[in-house]
Formats: C-alpha cells, sequence, structure tokens
C-alpha cells in the first residue's frame, strides 16, 4: 500500500511503500527522513517508561542538594525548591520547575504507558484522541528538561557565595527520570496507534 508524504524540509510529495519495522523512506530531493518505522517500539517504550517511573519516586522522596552555609546544614529535595521559590515571591520560577521536573515528567509516562498498552493489546477504540494524546506527548517533551531545573538551582547558588553545596543522592535519580523519558518517549511508534492489529509489535 503506498502513502503520499511531504517532506518536512523541502516540502515535496512523494509515494511510499509500506515499511516495515526498521526501516526508513528518505525525501528524494533533499534527503531527509520523511517516514521510518521502529524496531520493537512497544517494548522499549515500556520499558524505557517502567524505569523511569522506577526513579521517580527517590528523584522526588531523596535531597537533591545537600548544602552546608555558615555551618547550617540543610537538604532540599525538588518539592522543597519549589516551596522555596514560591515563598521567596519567586511564584513563576516555582511553578515552572514544578512543571518541568514533577509533573509534566509524570503525566508524559503515564501517557506513553496509555499508548503502549492500548497499541499493544490492539484496541480499535478511540484512535483518534490516542493521536492527540501522542501530539500533546510531544508538545510537552521541550519542558520536561533537566535545564530548566539546574537553571533554577544555578540561580539560587549564585547567591550563596559562601555555601558548601553537594549532590544528594536524588540527584542521580533525577537525571536518570529525565534521560529515560526521552528515550522512552523517542522509542514509540505514533503509526502503532492505527496500525492494524496482526500487524503491532
Amino acid at each position: 500500500m503506498e502513502t503520499i508524504i511531504a517532506c518536512k524540509t523541502c516540502g515535496l510529495m512523494q509515494r511510499t511503500e509500506e515499511l516495515q519495522p526498521g526501516m526508513a523512506a528518505e525525501c528524494c530531493r533533499c534527503g531527509s527522513i520523511i517516514s521510518e518505522r521502529k524496531v520493537n517500539s512497544l517494548a522499549r517504550t515500556a520499558a524505557f517508561s517502567l524505569a523511569a517511573l522506577i526513579f521517580y519516586l527517590p528523584a522526588n522522596i531523596y535531597p537533591i542538594l545537600r548544602m552546608n552555609y555558615y555551618g547550617a546544614y540543610s537538604e532540599s529535595t525538588v518539592w522543597d525548591g519549589c516551596v522555596s521559590l514560591f515563598r521567596d515571591g519567586q511564584w513563576l520560577v516555582a511553578v515552572i520547575v514544578f512543571l518541568a521536573s514533577i509533573l509534566i515528567p509524570l503525566c508524559k509516562l503515564l501517557g506513553l504507558f496509555y499508548l503502549v498498552v492500548t497499541a499493544k493489546f490492539n484496541s480499535p477504540r478511540r484512535q483518534q484522541e490516542r493521536t492527540w494524546i501522542y501530539r500533546i506527548i510531544e508538545m510537552i517533551g521541550p519542558w520536561a528538561m533537566l535545564d530548566v531545573f539546574l537553571l533554577a538551582v544555578l540561580v539560587a547558588l549564585v547567591k550563596l557565595e559562601f555555601a558548601t553545596v553537594l549532590p544528594g543522592p536524588g540527584l542521580l535519580a533525577f537525571t536518570a527520570v529525565v534521560v529515560l523519558n526521552i528515550l522512552a518517549s523517542t522509542s514509540f511508534d505514533p503509526e502503532l496507534i492505527w496500525e492494524e492489529p496482526d500487524k503491532a509489535s
């Protein structure tokens, strides 16, 4: 079965044949990838999502930073950072850190799990809604990044010139959540939402 696809780089309309997992189609004019099927998409997405959810709990429970400031020792989790920013009047930064570090990663993982489960069981129901869920996950993806949180931490550390700051045990888990979240979202093949029951993989 042939489909007509427009290249996102040069805009050329061209026909492509149905691709098998692991195959990709290139634009005949500019050489850009116009269509791609990923190998073991569901298994890889589920594995990365599950691993990210396992790290999500310690990332939010254990302290991200350990700070010694003039003899006063303190530990801060991501949630503590959000609360401190809010109390200091920086509520906009607090909301951004909360969304980027806590809420959006969790929503992405739950959304990906839902897409994986429905695709695995070849559910023909609500395909349009599932497509919208995938688009939302792609849209909010750039907000679930480590650098947003690290920027807020950097701003706080610049004000504490005489503080000794050490990474806490939650920092490694938090970094793992971010990396695994990215791997999970890039592993999912959205064409599986509309795949025929005997072809989903």
